[in-house]
């Protein structure tokens, strides 16, 4: 009896066991699933899952030489890169990526030189850059966009924003109200604006002078602004307190981008450019537009990859393609599967670039034609 209780408990256990096993599945399962189905995506897996899968138009191997955004010390575009090697490799596995990342100034005079394939920037692309290309080769590189820069990642072109102190009772500006007030040319048309009455405040405001701070001049920062903000002009408000990295003697970086918002914070009457990570309760983004009566647009994901934003970055990728010459096979479908819905979900798999829209791949590709 005891031996067939035993028996009988026994066999209720493995029975129990299985249970608790099958159950233990459903558990895990499940949720995971339910969670999938029913969690919100996010906004750059909405905009990436309306780009198509990839489809290879031929069969590829070989190697390509990569140039572009990074160093020796620090391989920025190392993990993103082999995100898409692996996901192409699947297609084409006699691919091959040869990594050469050593800074976005090393990228153009690599294709021109011979020595690289594809160059892939950390920035818009320069345009001195160009006129070197086109002084060697006698017809100008192909720009392809493939990413959309940062919102807030340092070192990944992120957004240029505009900050007043919170107190300011300002909220948006247009792009020649900038120009005119950190400008000096004003090739978007306005007059100096030097004080705040000029912008509209009343009050104890009106008569203050506005105070810029920045980026140097002489930054990569400070060009973009000069190509965006001032339409190419490099006449800058003699005013500008422009500001640099400093190194701190423990080996550690106060970046430019909070130095300039830490000034800020101490200037009610001061207008700075610098980036939303850097801010601070004292101080305020706003909106920009680029014509009177806008509409304005904050920097945010959404309005950076719908390039809403007027100063969204964009990250370039760059081929030698003579003119009514193919592209090289290899290049023409990694570039693809770069644009394709995996290869825009390497980069949020990445997660520092944003993606880019259906709509602007579908121009991009355009150009590949």
């Amino acid at each position: 009896m005891k031996g067939k209780f035993g028996s009988s408990v026994a066999t209720i256990c493995l029975l129990g066991l299985c249970l608790s096993v099958e159950m233990v599945g459903q558990t895990a399962s499940s949720p995971k699933s339910e969670m999938s189905s029913t969690s919100t995506p996010s906004l750059e897996a909405k905009v990436v899952a309306l780009v198509p899968r990839y489809q290879p138009e031929q069969k590829v191997s070989g190697v390509i030489r990569i140039w572009g955004h990074g160093s020796l010390k620090i391989p920025w575009l190392k993990q993103l890169v082999s995100y898409w090697e692996e996901g192409f490799r699947r297609y084409h596995p006699d691919f091959k990526v040869q990594y050469e990342m050593h800074g976005t100034s090393s990228a153009i005079p690599a294709l021109f030189m011979g020595v690289g394939d594809l160059a892939i920037l950390g920035e818009e692309i320069d345009p001195a850059a160009i006129a070197a290309f086109e002084k060697v080769k006698h017809y100008p590189p192909l720009s392809i966009d493939v990413m959309t820069g940062s919102l807030d990642v340092r070192n990944f072109d992120y957004a240029q924003v505009f900050f007043v102190h919170k107190d300011n009772p300002i909220s948006q500006l247009t792009l020649a109200q900038l120009d005119a007030v950190f400008g000096d040319e004003h090739l978007r048309g306005l007059n100096n604006i030097r004080a705040w009455g000029q912008l509209g405040l009343t009050g104890e405001w009106a008569d203050k002078q506005i105070i810029p701070y920045g980026w140097r001049i002489d930054d990569s920062f400070g060009f973009f602004l000069e190509q965006t903000l001032l339409n190419g002009s490099h006449r800058w408000n003699c005013s500008l307190k422009e500001y640099a990295h400093i190194n701190r003697p423990d080996g550690s970086i106060y970046d430019h981008g909070q130095q300039i918002l830490d000034a800020l914070a101490k200037d009610r009457y001061g207008i700075a450019v610098s980036n939303l990570r850097y801010a601070n309760p004292s101080v305020k983004p706003i909106a920009l537009g680029v014509q009177d009566g806008g509409p304005y647009y904050q920097a945010t994901k959404e309005n950076l990859i719908e390039r809403k934003y007027p100063l969204t970055r964009i990250i370039p990728a760059v081929i030698d393609r003579p003119p009514g010459v193919p592209i090289d096979p290899k290049v023409k479908e990694f570039l693809r599967y770069i644009m394709s819905r995996e290869g825009q979900e390497a980069v949020i798999r990445d997660g520092r670039y944003l993606p880019l829209t259906n709509e602007a791949i579908r121009q991009e590709l355009k150009k590949m034609e």
